[in-house]
């Protein structure tokens, strides 16, 4: 691995094991993700309140996550603007690659039923991006 991936991959297999418990419930978890580094400095005190959501809802599971949470804030702050910038933009693929699967599951054309799970069932619409989606996607580009 590159030197310069490093940091960005450490913050990335803090991120897949802590990330489903804080994230979880939320309704768009990129979102929730690009807000903590959206800036030039790391947003704790929206970490601080995913954290305690997390603390009232599941406290054992909570305990191993501030930790790692303040951990993964200093490293943010000490990445480079370039760096942090990549950070970002791997955020906004992994959030346009999530859509894709989630609105097109593979093998499913477009407009069919799919079963989302045994109770349930979705059909599968295309729908245009909204100016927010399309300004995102301009910074992943």
């Amino acid at each position: 691995m590159s030197p310069a991936f490093a940091p960005i991959h450490h913050l990335a297999q803090q991120s897949r094991a802590h990330g489903p418990a804080l994230l979880a419930g939320a309704e768009d978890p990129h979102a929730e993700l690009l807000a903590l580094v959206w800036g030039p400095r790391f947003d704790r005190q929206h970490a601080i309140d995913l954290w305690s959501r997390l603390s009232q809802q599941q406290p054992a599971q909570a305990l191993p996550v501030l930790p790692a949470l303040l951990s993964a804030a200093d490293r943010f702050d000490t990445l480079g603007a370039p760096v942090q910038h990549r950070l970002r933009r791997l955020i906004l693929r992994h959030r346009a690659a999530a859509a894709q699967t989630t609105r097109f599951p593979a093998g499913q054309p477009q407009g069919e039923t799919v079963s989302w799970g045994a109770a349930t069932r979705e059909t599968v619409e295309p729908r245009p991006f909204t100016s927010r989606e399309r300004t995102l996607g301009r910074l992943s580009e």
